[in-house]
């Protein structure tokens, strides 16, 4: 005892701490892995059985992921399986209680199921409303992610089962509505465990392509059970995700899908799809000839009204006769010249009237005037007058004593004369 106890502690304490000179024994790391699986919880899964067999007391099945290439084989008690009211078959969906079990003899690892129960068709609706209400919350419906699909696609891209009635719908009808509309198809499984990673793989293709301007998921209706894949949490925020408009178009009218939500437009079949995401060519037509006529309708009354408004300016008579402007402006300038001529002409008559009478007066006033009317103008022949004084001219009779020379102005001329004395006036 004492040896085996001093081996013991020689023995590496990890599994990193061993090697080729110090190895663990086999029965030591058969007892860790079991210690360890052993303190793993049970956990409930969900998966579809695939096989099922039954041997004696024990039972052994299958079961498969119900959105991915995986399954995992499991034993179960048949006590277990006989308390479910409905014998379970291959096909069955179920939720399953595991717990991971290592047989320590063998090294084999197996899954016990503790627990085991169908999924029912309620169960699935209660589950798909519970996602459709956390999905909500998250505001990935909201009318205000929704894009707006062109009205006139250049390319559509379609994800669509495998040969199947819902391709020939879309492309038949949207082919009648539209002769040149152009398709990129992908075609995938729009059910079963792999139809959710082919539709998000065709989608994320078809979102990355340059020239597809809207993509179509359609699928031609069918059970709730073959529906599932469009109710996955992992496509529907794919599909919230693509930047592309995203039309679903699952034939299903009494369970919807949550991809009718999440999508940016839910059309009720492939049918409805072909017709809301291209137009009808002969409408178009016809809206396009509608148009051009009232177009047509326009110009004319356009024309018309500017016609009437040019008639109605040339009428004018400032358009009608532009020369009537000039004419008018023309006779005021001559009317204005004649009234400065009168004016300047009557002030030139009134001036030399004035002239005249002015004249008149001064020769009324003019000496030459007095001796006409037989005035004479008597003046000194020699004045002797003192510097300074004007005496010349006789204005009183003692400037003319007896014997002074004179000289006699009249109207005629002059004449000498000697003064033979005056007598000064009474007055004086």
């Amino acid at each position: 005892m004492p040896e085996e106890a001093a081996a013991a502690t020689t023995l590496p304490a990890t599994a990193a701490q061993t090697s080729p000179d110090n190895p663990w024994p086999l029965q030591l790391l058969s007892q860790k892995l079991k210690m360890h699986i052993d303190r793993a919880p049970s956990a409930w899964v969900e998966g579809q059985v695939i096989e099922l067999n039954r041997r004696g007391s024990n039972a052994y099945l299958t079961l498969r992921d119900i959105d991915a290439e995986i399954s995992l084989p499991a034993s179960v008690w048949t006590t277990v399986l006989d308390r479910q009211d409905a014998p379970l078959e291959r096909g069955s969906r179920v939720v399953a209680l595991l717990k991971a079990e290592f047989w320590l003899k063998t090294g084999r690892l197996n899954m016990s199921v503790k627990d085991i129960r169908p999924v029912g068709l309620g169960d699935l609706l209660a589950r798909i409303e519970r996602l459709r209400q956390a999905l909500a919350a998250e505001g990935l419906f909201a009318d205000s992610r929704k894009k707006r699909l062109p009205l006139l696609p250049h390319r559509i891209g379609l994800i669509t089962g495998r040969d199947s009635d819902a391709k020939k719908d879309v492309l038949r009808n949207a082919a009648l509505r539209w002769p040149a509309v152009e398709f990129e198809i992908r075609e995938v499984a729009v059910q079963g465990n792999t139809a959710v990673a082919q539709v998000i793989a065709a989608l994320r293709e078809l979102d990355a392509h340059p020239e597809v301007d809207v993509i179509v998921i359609a699928r031609g209706g069918g059970a709730l059970e073959d529906l599932l894949p469009f109710s996955n949490e992992e496509l529907i925020r794919a599909v919230a995700d693509a930047s592309t408009p995203v039309v679903s178009a699952i034939g299903h009218e009494a369970d919807r899908p949550i991809l009718d939500d999440v999508a940016d437009l839910r059309a009720s079949t492939p049918t409805d799809a072909a017709k809301r995401i291209v137009p009808d060519v002969v409408e178009e037509l016809a809206r396009v000839r509608q148009a051009r006529d009232q177009l047509r309708r326009g110009v004319v009354r356009l024309v018309e009204r500017e016609g009437d408004r040019l008639a109605s300016l040339r009428s004018r008579p400032v358009l009608l006769s532009p020369d009537v402007m000039i004419t008018q402006r023309h006779d005021d300038v001559e009317r204005l010249k004649l009234r400065s001529h009168s004016a300047i002409s009557t002030a030139v008559v009134r001036a030399a009237d004035q002239l005249v009478h002015l004249k008149a007066q001064v020769r009324a006033l003019s000496p030459q005037k007095t001796l006409d009317r037989g005035y004479a103008v008597v003046q000194l022949a020699d004045a002797g007058a003192a510097p300074g004084t004007r005496r010349d001219v006789v204005r009183h009779p003692s400037q003319a004593p007896a014997g002074t020379d004179l000289t006699v102005r009249v109207a005629g001329g002059r004449f000498s004369a000697q003064s033979t004395g005056g007598q000064v006036p009474a007055e004086e």
